[in-house]
């Protein structure tokens, strides 16, 4: 990876507070952003544990990828936390404390929407420090089990233009993800490409909520998860489509895969420039890529970096 350039981090101007249900637990539970000063992350804070425990959002502290991405160890543990990580990584929010009186946070309408309307309501400020922006110089590419994940470098382009939070560029992160659950899936083939931008994040995917089969729904009901989460609650596909619910893009539920993909990525803790192509893939191959690029940052980190073009 070549470190290509800066920007400036970004914090919250004031607290914020959502509240809702949990999916997994059926609690009702209070989430709070917190303004954070630089380079200090993103962190939750189990405000229910005595001493109150703190998970750092990094790729180090992920202990969980099926179906969700979960964080940290028992009792310290946060799952479902992809829909927080991306509203604030897709609104370029870097440092901030997300206290938690749960071990997730509330579901909601399965999307980002509402962490975002909160997080714009407190208003988003610039902090003195930098945030290095990294592009890989050659293209990472995963492969298992029918899925595909890629990482492809962008042409530099204009790399000494200050970034802008709403128009992207040649140094942004693009995104597609190609969802295919074969032809007798009630869920069509589709596609979506992204430029991440904090406008085009909140307008194009901030809203796009998470899917599931109607049989896996009745699966996590017989474990005991989703007790307090209805049909019209997130989309469950049913035979004919959604039950109780009707989409709000056509292609919504590759949407969705494109902002899990944020807030996963996320947890590298640095900007990435390049285009991820993404092809019925999922949260474990979501963290391994990270893994992987957080790992050409350790061994970079080695050595002298050469100075950026």
């Amino acid at each position: 990876m070549r470190r290509l350039s800066y920007r400036y981090q970004r914090t919250i101007a004031r607290p914020a507070e959502v509240w809702g249900v949990g999916y997994l637990t059926g609690a009702t539970v209070r989430l709070r952003f917190l303004p954070a000063p630089p380079c200090s992350g993103v962190v939750f804070v189990r405000t229910d544990l005595r001493p109150r425990l703190r998970v750092p959002a990094h790729i180090d502290n992920v202990t969980g990828t099926q179906r969700r991405t979960t964080l940290g160890h028992p009792p310290a543990q946060i799952g479902l936390v992809e829909h927080v990580l991306a509203a604030l990584a897709g609104l370029r929010i870097d440092n901030c404390q997300i206290e938690l009186n749960a071990p997730e946070p509330p579901g909601l309408d399965g999307s980002a929407r509402e962490f975002v309307a909160a997080l714009l309501e407190a208003g988003i400020c610039r902090q003195g420090e930098r945030r290095p922006i990294y592009r890989v110089e050659q293209s990472i590419v995963l492969a298992a089990r029918g899925a595909t994940l890629a990482l492809h470098p962008l042409l530099p382009g204009l790399i000494d233009t200050p970034a802008e939070p709403n128009v992207a560029c040649e140094r942004d992160l693009y995104l597609s993800y190609f969802l295919d659950y074969g032809l007798t899936s009630p869920i069509a083939r589709q596609v979506h490409t992204q430029a991440l931008t904090p406008g085009l994040f909140s307008q194009e995917l901030a809203s796009c909520r998470t899917f599931i089969l109607e049989e896996e729904a009745a699966e996590l009901r017989r474990l005991g998860l989703g007790a307090r989460t209805s049909t019209s609650d997130l989309l469950v596909f049913g035979p004919r489509g959604p039950l109780d619910n009707t989409l709000r893009y056509a292609n919504e539920p590759a949407r969705h895969k494109v902002l899990d993909l944020v807030g996963d990525l996320s947890l590298l803790g640095a900007d990435l420039c390049g285009h991820v192509v993404a092809y019925r893939s999922g949260h474990p191959m979501n963290a391994e890529l990270v893994r992987r690029l957080h790992q050409q940052l350790l061994a970079q980190t080695a050595v002298p970096e050469r100075q950026a073009a």
